[in-house]
């Protein structure tokens, strides 16, 4: 859980500097990538909290699996987005749809353990 409150933080970091310090650096259509960037990384790393939580109740083993894609998930397609607009070589970016498999991968799974637990 403790990942996902530091991901939350750091979320929050980019997002003041994306409106304040960045505002006038970054170009609209760049700006609009932070944004959503930023908001994929909060709700993903609310997920992994409330992962955290149902580890505590449902099996642990298969949850873990869950928690690493969305880390992951957040790590490539936010990450993806940030080092591209960090001016990293535009190759880089194609990091960024395997993220967003991942996110909707684990989503689906932590669907299924839901499901399979019967609550």
């Amino acid at each position: 859980m403790s990942v996902g409150a530091l991901l939350f933080a750091v979320g929050v970091i980019i997002g003041a500097m994306g409106s304040h310090a960045l505002a006038n650096v970054l170009n609209e259509h760049q700006l609009a990538s932070l944004a959503t960037a930023v908001g994929y990384q909060l709700f993903n790393a609310l997920g992994l909290l409330v992962v955290g939580l149902l580890m505590r109740t449902l099996p642990a083993a298969r949850l873990r699996l869950v928690a690493w894609g969305l880390l992951l998930g957040i790590i490539f397609f936010s990450g993806g987005i940030y080092v591209m607009l960090a001016g990293a070589p535009r190759f880089l970016g194609y990091v960024t749809p395997l993220g967003g498999v991942l996110l909707i991968l684990a989503w689906l799974a932590l669907s299924i353990e839901i499901w399979r637990s019967g609550r």
